[in-house]
């Protein structure tokens, strides 16, 4: 019977965790045990953070359209509500990102938006 030499797939799965722990700080970069919970824990973190960014990414949109409407007399929430009401179905994202490089555009979205909100009554 011929020898059977051992341990290509085990050899080729250390290698995996190792490349996938490059640059990580001590033995955690080539030692498989530490290198194997290194690599774990971060691939935990990489899926938590990708949901974190797309969070916060929302949250930046927001902030910038609080403040781009405030100038206009309007918070967040009412330019929002009077966007529903007007039936503009426009998201965030491009909401901003008009606000940032076509403010005449967003002019007119927030005018159609103020003008589907109903009047204030008046302070007094």
């Amino acid at each position: 019977m011929a020898r059977v030499k051992r341990g290509v797939t085990s050899h080729a799965k250390h290698k995996k965790t190792l490349d996938a722990a490059k640059g990580f700080y001590g033995r955690r970069k080539n030692t498989i045990r530490a290198a194997k919970a290194a690599v774990d824990r971060s691939m935990q973190y990489a899926t938590r953070d990708r949901k974190a960014k797309k969070r916060s990414i929302r949250a930046l949109w927001i902030q910038r359209l609080n403040g781009a409407v405030r100038e206009f007399g309007l918070t967040y929430s009412r330019f929002i509500d009077g966007l529903n009401k007007a039936g503009v179905t426009i998201d965030r994202k491009v909401l901003s990102e008009l606000a940032i490089h076509q403010p005449q555009a967003f002019a007119e979205i927030v005018a159609k938006a103020k003008a589907a909100l109903p009047a204030l009554p008046a302070a007094a």
